[in-house]
């Protein structure tokens, strides 16, 4: 199949491109971007032709998707308009700023019959497969408590860096929507949102610790249908902070830090266990996404990942601005009202 990449905005731009040249299913036909120098020298590295008109791309017959790496405010309008171009889509997350917007790209996909996948890669982690199968074995009893924290320091200064390593734009309110939270954040979003369930209220604090124009450390409450109380914990302000993921149950508790794993469980016996052996790791995303073009293999993300994604996004935007609890009920009320 032959892909468009859409913008080199994103920090993984770079990434997604090399996975694309690395699939053998995949050729990387053309380039375009919304800022035409930073397109054009891209595309010169990848060896590939540059187009400045985003319409002449997506109404080429030979391409048959494209990747999304736009600023997150140009999301919804670029995947709509390639959907409606009969044109798969991939896209960084996060993939809209509400619940409306992404109910309304899912409609216009499932219209125009194409395939639509957001990058959520640690859902393929062997790690998280672990977790979630820890939790369907019952060794952790009742869940109660999920913790999760993914920080770097991508927003401290140092020399010649007032803005620290991370692209400037990334503190573009507009464009991204917010700062931590909404880019580093929905790591620990969407593992917690698969392991807990369906969300009901969220309870945040968006902090803008050096002044940006975004929150550079944030934590979120997030209570859950099934009762499980969710800790998501992100920043741009931390030197050294390895991921962790914690679940904590009636009858156990399971610790991860990076690659350090130990469940503790009544049914195990005293102490605590380390795994011999992990899951084998999933495909990623984007092949994933190829698989289900070429052979219409099922992938293991779905809708319900990018929507509960924006939801807790949202929400939390929202609990920070008003200082409240935001309800889960007042985000869909609000997207199906006419």
């Amino acid at each position: 199949m032959n892909v468009a990449l859409l913008s080199k905005w994103h920090v993984h731009a770079d990434d997604y491109a090399r996975q694309a040249k690395n699939n053998e299913n995949i050729t990387i036909k053309v380039v375009w971007d919304e800022i035409a120098e930073r397109g054009n020298k891209w595309a010169k590295e990848l060896g590939v032709p540059f187009e400045k008109d985003l319409i002449k791309v997506l109404e080429d017959p030979e391409i048959d998707a494209v990747i999304v790496d736009t600023p997150t405010n140009l999301h919804k309008e670029i995947i709509t308009l390639a959907a409606k171009h009969k044109k798969h889509i991939f896209t960084e997350k996060v993939l809209a700023f509400t619940v409306r917007d992404c109910e309304e790209i899912f409609t216009v996909i499932k219209e125009n019959e194409v395939k639509l996948m957001v990058s959520l890669p640690r859902l393929t982690e062997n790690y998280y497969l672990y977790a979630q199968d820890v939790l369907d074995k019952g060794l952790l009893g009742k869940l109660t408590s999920i913790r999760c924290r993914l920080a770097h320091n991508g927003a401290v200064p140092f020399e010649g860096n007032p803005n620290g390593w991370l692209p400037n734009h990334f503190f573009n309110k507009e464009e991204c929507g917010g700062g931590a939270l909404i880019d580093l954040g929905a790591h620990p979003i969407y593992l917690t949102n698969r392991l807990a369930g369906s969300a009901k209220a969220v309870t945040a604090r968006l902090q803008k610790t050096l002044g940006y124009d975004v929150d550079d450390n944030a934590v979120v409450i997030v209570e859950y249908e099934s009762g499980v109380l969710g800790t998501l914990e992100t920043g741009f302000l931390s030197n050294g902070s390895p991921f962790q993921l914690e679940l904590y149950g009636t009858e156990g508790t399971l610790l991860i830090e990076d690659q350090n794993i130990r469940l503790k469980s009544k049914q195990l016996g005293e102490g605590w266990n380390v795994p011999e052996q992990l899951p084998e790791a999933l495909s990623m995303p984007l092949n994933q996404w190829v698989s289900d073009i070429l052979v219409n293999a099922k992938p293991t993300l779905d809708e319900n990942d990018f929507l509960n994604l924006t939801i807790i996004n949202q929400a939390a935007s929202l609990s920070n601005e008003q200082g409240r609890r935001i309800e889960i009920a007042e985000l869909t009320a609000e997207s199906v009202e006419v």
